[in-house]
């Protein structure tokens, strides 16, 4: 039996159980509603539509952007209005970043409204891009199955739970008005476990990276609680975080949602500093088994060293390129440094990029030292104690 059972495809095993119940909570996740599928009883449907016919009469333009309504003939492409012709409009208040312009020829992704059965109003949207973006997300995956295999259909997997999870549980949950850091950490943790199980396996590399790597999210969120009062930041300096408010969610705390911006932004990096450190530590001791525990540890150190500096750099420019054009505009202006360090969406920046790089610093030691617990183990064994090491 015992041979028999030997020669069972590596398949069935504890790490193929893991990712059936990782696509069976992306399945459900993917089902369950969030509450938020029609804003304020909205009868709408979206479809493709081809831009026939365009007049530009009402427009203004004013310097280098335009304002005004832009008369739209559309073809419908798609459901039971396929092939039927419409007006739509589309409206624009002069802000190039939100303004978009069409073009006879032109695909666009249009809203229709309904009163009834009966088609009230048709908006065009925006640009239709989703077929663009599938081909892309088709490159992707069959790179990433290519170069790394199962391993990489495991990755693509725990990228598609974290979508699901945010989409689904995370900003639903904050809609809905519950405290924006406790939510957060809780799917971040989920989050975590799922991508460090599944990459690495069911076993002590990915348990001593899901406990470094945690430990890194907590001291990041706990001194971005202890930063912030100084910083006399409020959440909205976020993007959209005011519109957010206006479109009827007052309630919502944009601080706390900053403060939780800044753990779940840094915890990617995080989970690569874990993984890595991890991995390494396991190498080491299934080499040389005879390590002990601070030997051990002092290897992890070693590893995570380099690792954290170059990573903290990639933090840094992760964060600095959504502000390009800030900072790009104070330097145009003539605006000394010490003037553009003290404003508030620069500042808020650095307490980013600070607050999440001190909880990258950390994360290698946690790990190193979880790793140097959980790898080797002392054992007594007959009368006299040595050293063992944990295998799955």
């Amino acid at each position: 039996m015992k041979f028999l059972s030997s020669l069972k495809p590596k398949i069935y095993n504890k790490d193929t159980a893991l990712v059936l119940v990782i696509l069976l909570l992306s399945a459900l996740l993917a089902i369950l509603p969030s509450g938020f599928e029609t804003p304020f009883g909205r009868n709408t449907v979206r479809v493709r539509a081809k831009i026939l016919q365009v007049d530009n009469s009402d427009i203004q333009t004013f310097g280098i952007v335009s304002a005004g309504e832009q008369w739209l003939l559309v073809e419908i492409m798609d459901g039971e209005y396929s092939g039927q012709q419409f007006e739509s409009t589309n409206s624009l208040i002069g802000k190039m970043e939100t303004d978009k312009m069409f073009q006879v020829g032109d695909v666009a992704f249009v809203v229709l409204d309904f009163i009834g059965n009966e088609v009230f109003s048709v908006t065009a949207y925006d640009h239709y891009r989703l077929n663009f973006e599938l081909l892309l997300v088709i490159i992707f995956a069959t790179l990433l199955i290519g170069f790394a295999g199962w391993s990489g259909v495991k990755a693509l997997l725990s990228f598609v739970f974290a979508l699901l999870l945010m989409w689904k549980i995370l900003f639903p949950r904050i809609l809905l008005g519950q405290d924006p850091i406790l939510v957060s950490l809780v799917v971040v943790t989920a989050l975590t476990a799922a991508t460090l199980y599944l990459v690495a396996g069911v076993n002590k590399t990915a348990f001593v990276a899901f406990m470094g790597a945690m430990l890194g999210v907590l001291l990041t969120c706990g001194l971005a609680l202890l930063l912030l009062p100084p910083f006399r930041l409020h959440g909205a300096i976020q993007p959209f975080s005011e519109t957010l408010l206006y479109s009827g969610f007052e309630h919502l705390n944009l601080t706390r949602m900053f403060l939780a911006a800044i753990f779940i932004g840094a915890s990617g990096a995080v989970l690569d500093v874990a993984i890595d450190v991890s991995t390494s530590m396991g190498e080491v001791v299934e080499k040389r088994p005879d390590l002990s525990t601070a030997e051990l540890i002092k290897s992890g150190f070693t590893v995570g060293r380099n690792m954290t500096s170059t990573m903290v750099t990639t933090l840094l420019m992760a964060y600095a390129s959504g502000y390009m054009a800030l900072l790009m505009v104070f330097m145009a202006q003539g605006i000394p440094p010490l003037n553009l360090l003290n404003t508030n969406y620069v500042a808020a920046e650095i307490l980013k990029t600070v607050v999440g790089s001190l909880g990258l610093v950390t994360v290698a030691p946690f790990t190193a030292i979880v790793g140097g617990f959980i790898y080797v183990h002392k054992e007594r064994s007959y009368g006299t104690e040595k050293s063992g090491v944990f295998y799955d």
